[in-house]
């Protein structure tokens, strides 16, 4: 259902075939980490990658399989959802989606937050 692809924010998740709305993309499992070792992810590459995560969002997350891949939009076509009780990042279609289309998400959690992140947002 799901392939890496170069896209023009580097890697990204692309479509093979025809995704519905409300679809399940992907159950990405989780490397759950306290939040007292979030000072020293934000040292290394997994700053960029990790979740929050925890009912109280204090832990964090790093999402194996392709979890850690789909790219950032403010006008996403698909939404993530932390399931604590499984230990995945759970990611489903917002809309239909084509086969060959970037699948992005809005990594403020939110479809809707325009909220700014740590990076620059083209």
């Amino acid at each position: 259902m799901i392939e890496i692809k170069k896209s023009p924010y580097g890697r990204g998740i692309f479509a093979t075939s025809k995704i519905q709305k409300g679809e399940l993309i992907h159950q990405a499992p989780v490397i759950v980490c306290p939040g007292t070792e979030y000072v020293k992810l934000q040292k290394t590459t997994l700053r960029d990658y990790y979740f929050n995560w925890g009912e109280n969002y204090d832990h964090v997350a790093i999402a194996l399989g392709y979890g850690s891949l789909f790219n950032h939009s403010y006008t996403p076509n698909a939404v993530f959802e932390n399931n604590l009780t499984e230990e995945t990042v759970d990611f489903f279609a917002l809309k239909d989606i084509k086969a060959g289309e970037e699948i992005l998400v809005n990594y403020n959690g939110d479809p809707n937050d325009k909220g700014p992140l740590w990076f620059k947002v083209w």
